[in-house]
């Protein structure tokens, strides 16, 4: 209170991100505000803030859960493991790696495989689950996609793929970047048959499985927010050595410029889904 007659001093107090404990913040704080949840509360929320509309990452059981209609999803080549071909180890084995991840994420690999219905449509579905050592695109992910390709061929059914990557896995070497055409050649399969794609960007999506199936969506959607670029804002501007623009590589920038077809909302992603699944409907 100001001590001028007929003033009133007001503080507004600005709304920031909870301050790190031991370096990391709490993973039910908002980056965007700071505003803090319980578990339910975000699941309730599908993971999305109600004050700022931040979308938090998601996994990939939770992904299906939210996308196909309840029960209707049936998971495919679960039992494919990745194997360890070229020894590799930087500070672990990569095969600890590799155990670590599982337990942590109860994933065999970083994609999950399988039939499901959307809006009482069926399709094909793989999803991407970034925990899984960062989403990155191994022999497995390439075989679980390639195999998604030839089912929804069998089938006569879309395949819808929701994607979340930082790209091509590096404990594989060859053997990783071997699956960018793997299934580029596996998507131009599904065009032959009739088949489609239906492609969905979440945050984030780069690199090799950007360069890759991921961008070959006869329809392509993102997440609002959602990093999609070949490589991160900070290694472009340090390589070209010039300023970025704020959006440089999120998915509002790539719907700018054409490379997305829609940005939609995580509430609305199953509706929109199920709309492109009808207007693909070969029946």
């Amino acid at each position: 209170m100001s001590s001028e007659p007929g003033r009133v001093d007001v503080e507004v107090e600005s709304k920031r991100p909870a301050e790190p404990v031991d370096g990391k913040s709490h993973p039910n704080t908002c980056p965007e505000c700071g505003s803090h949840y319980r578990d339910d509360e975000l699941a309730q929320s599908l993971h999305v803030c109600p004050q700022c509309g931040h979308h938090f990452r998601v996994g990939a059981r939770e992904r299906i859960e939210q996308l196909a209609d309840p029960g209707t999803f049936v998971e495919e080549d679960e039992d494919l493991r990745s194997t360890d071909p070229l020894g590799f180890f930087d500070l672990r084995p990569y095969t600890e790696r590799l155990a670590e991840a599982e337990i942590s994420t109860g994933l065999g690999d970083a994609m999950v495989a399988g039939r499901a219905e959307i809006e009482g449509r069926p399709c094909g579905l793989t999803v991407m689950d970034f925990g899984f050592m960062g989403g990155s695109m191994g022999s497995v992910v390439g075989e679980k996609f390639a195999r998604a390709c030839e089912r929804a061929a069998e089938d006569g059914t879309p395949l819808v793929s929701v994607a979340a990557s930082g790209g091509a896995r590096m404990q594989e070497g060859i053997l990783a970047l071997m699956q960018l055409p793997k299934t580029v050649v596996a998507i131009e399969e599904l065009h032959e048959s009739g088949g489609s794609l239906i492609s969905v960007l979440t945050h984030p999506t780069t690199a090799g499985v950007l360069a890759s199936f991921a961008s070959l969506g006869d329809v392509t959607l993102a997440e609002p927010g959602a990093l999609m670029s070949f490589a991160g804002p900070r290694v472009v501007a340090q390589t070209t050595r010039e300023k970025l623009p704020d959006d440089f590589g999120l998915a509002e920038s790539s719907y700018r410029f054409g490379h997305v077809d829609a940005i939609v909302q995580r509430s609305e992603l199953r509706p929109a889904v199920g709309q492109l699944l009808r207007l693909f409907d070969k029946g």
